[in-house]
């Protein structure tokens, strides 16, 4: 099973703490957006590419990286790729 399908069965199990709700909020720019929604709505893309290195997933879609902990799947940070 690759990233993507592990991470689209899970998806109910997503989530993040309140300091990592500001965090991707900072990081991305976000205002009035459920932070967890978004992430979870990137996720969900075709495009999306999730590999796993150490204890964390990471998700790649458009210019957005987001950091999952593979074991809790907290969404630990997010951030815009250069």
């Amino acid at each position: 099973m690759n990233g993507n399908e592990v991470l689209t069965r899970n998806i109910d199990r997503i989530h993040t703490t309140s300091m990592g709700t500001e965090r991707i909020k900072r990081n991305l720019g976000l205002s009035d957006i459920d932070a967890v929604e978004y992430c979870k709505a990137l996720i969900a893309y075709k495009t999306c590419r999730a590999y796993q290195r150490g204890k964390n997933w990471y998700c790649e879609t458009g210019n957005v990286r987001l950091t999952i902990n593979s074991g809790s799947y907290t969404i630990i940070t997010a951030h815009m790729i250069k």
